[in-house]
């Protein structure tokens, strides 16, 4: 080609306005965070990450019956197929999923170094051993009995479950936290037994309760994911069952009247403490800190303590000693004599973690796990139950059906 010869340049070029380009890409980056990424879908209650995980598990078949399997293989056949992302994210998911101070309930069981309350981290994923608990495989029951949807893996060369068919409402039991765009969500773990109770108190107290052949009926007519229920049981019901969250570590609420406006409303804060005591003995007295308030490191209660000491900001305490051991608290603080320990107690309450404030947020994925909304206690238990309602459904019609054929 000549020097002098046109050149036909082939482009596809959009004339629009930058500011509309750039609002929006920003909300669909924003809707792409919120629905695939940071919230909880309300069914199972997991992320993404989470789900792709324990399905991974699943489907390598590190059952918790079965022998451990390294951690770097399960993080890379998740990587691998389903989550294309960093697999140091994916491989510090599970190593929470396995860690008995983070989850009230672990989903993941462990051989090896997975941290520990100190805020060490764990060991790299190719020293640690993981298998499923017994748990986790209650959230993975009937799978493979149509009781879910599915949707092609980020390459379409195969498919992944859009959500768990759990038996057990996990959002509750376990909490969760993530931050998203323009919004976050942070909710507290409940006590599993009275969680099942309260759904039971829900079915029980429904007069209004759907039978199995309507439900039948709307599922034909294509309206079963459209079926809802009014349950007539008030919020001081529910929590005659469901008093207070659960945390793995030891605590105690400060100012239990914010339970009541936490479950109403779905949003507030909980002031609680860690356990303490005082020991008076011939060597001295001593506050002894029992446990510590949920999502507190020990290290940095200690190490808080040492610079007030070294400040001045507390005085007559004459040392700190950490006598902790596998999986039980103790940090002795000797107090010198003739002073009063309470008043230190006091101090360490308002300059130390030991009194800290968690902050309630029930944000989560409803509508198909594409609507973002803030529900309170009941909202979630209806949402589990309605959910669960079309799973046994669905297993019904699907062993019918083999049955059949």
């Amino acid at each position: 080609m000549s020097q002098d010869s046109p050149v036909s340049i082939d482009r596809n070029i959009i004339d629009q306005p930058i500011e509309w380009e750039i609002s929006q890409s920003f909300v669909d980056y924003a809707m792409s965070v919120i629905v695939a990424r940071a919230l909880p879908d309300t069914r199972d209650g997991l992320k993404p990450v989470h789900r792709r995980i324990l399905y991974s598990m699943h489907d390598m078949w590190v059952t918790s019956w079965g022998k451990y399997m390294k951690s770097a293989r399960v993080v890379w056949e998740a990587m691998g197929k389903y989550h294309p992302h960093g697999d140091s994210s994916i491989y510090e998911a599970m190593v929470r999923f396995a860690q008995d101070f983070s989850m009230r309930y672990p989903l993941v069981d462990w051989q090896g170094n997975f941290g520990s309350i100190d805020g060490d981290g764990a060991a790299a994923s190719r020293y640690t051993e993981v298998r499923m608990t017994k748990l986790s495989e209650f959230m993975l029951a009937n799978i493979d009995e149509d009781t879910v949807d599915w949707k092609s893996n980020y390459d379409n060369s195969r498919v992944e479950p859009r959500f768990l068919p759990t038996r057990f409402p996990n959002h509750l039991c376990n909490g969760t936290m993530g931050i998203a765009v323009g919004m976050a969500t942070n909710m507290a773990p409940h006590n599993l037994s009275e969680v099942i109770d309260a759904c039971s108190i829900l079915l029980s107290k429904n007069k209004e309760y759907l039978t199995v052949d309507s439900i039948i009926d709307q599922s034909i007519e294509g309206e079963v994911d459209r079926v809802k229920e009014d349950y007539p049981v008030s919020i001081d019901e529910i929590m005659e069952i469901i008093k207070w969250p659960d945390f793995p570590t030891g605590w105690i609420i400060f100012d239990s009247m914010n339970i009541k406006e936490v479950y109403t409303k779905g949003k507030w804060s909980i002031i609680v403490r860690g356990k303490t005591h005082i020991e008076e003995s011939k060597n001295g007295i001593f506050i002894v800190i029992d446990d510590i308030p949920y999502q507190v490191t020990k290290a940095w209660i200690v190490e808080k303590i040492g610079e007030l000491v070294a400040d001045k900001k507390i005085e007559w305490i004459i040392d700190i000693i950490d006598e902790s051991a596998n999986n039980t608290i103790r940090v002795s603080i000797e107090i010198k004599k003739w002073y009063n320990p309470h008043e230190i107690l006091v101090q360490l309450y308002k300059y130390t973690n030991l009194q800290t404030t968690f902050s309630v947020n029930n944000v989560t994925l409803v509508e198909d796990g594409m609507q973002p909304k803030l529900l309170n206690i009941k909202d979630l238990l209806i949402e589990f139950i309605d959910f669960r309602k079309l799973v046994v459904l669905k297993r019904s019609q699907f062993q019918l059906q083999r049955a059949q054929d």
